[in-house]
C-alpha cells in the first residue's frame, strides 16, 4: 500500500528474522530483568519495566510479520 514503508522480504528471510526477534526478546527480558540477581546491582523496578517494555514490542514486531506471511 502507499504508506506502507516495509522491507521487502522474501519468506525465508522473514522467517529467519521472526526466530531472531523471538530470541531477541527472550535476551532481552533474560539480561535486564534477571541479571541483577546474578550481579551486585540491586534491583531497578524501571529496568524491569523497561525490559518488559521491550520484549513487548519484539513480540509485536512478531507477530506483525507473521501476519503479513500469512496474507
Amino acid at each position: 500500500t502507499r504508506g506502507e514503508t516495509m522491507l521487502r522480504l522474501t519468506a525465508g528471510q522473514r522467517r529467519v528474522l521472526i526466530d531472531r526477534l523471538l530470541e531477541l526478546a527472550n535476551f532481552a527480558v533474560g539480561s535486564l530483568l534477571f541479571g541483577p540477581f546474578l550481579s551486585d546491582r540491586p534491583f531497578s523496578l524501571g529496568l524491569a519495566i523497561g525490559s518488559l517494555a521491550v520484549r513487548a514490542g519484539l513480540l509485536a514486531a512478531t507477530f506483525y510479520l507473521v501476519a503479513k506471511e500469512e496474507e
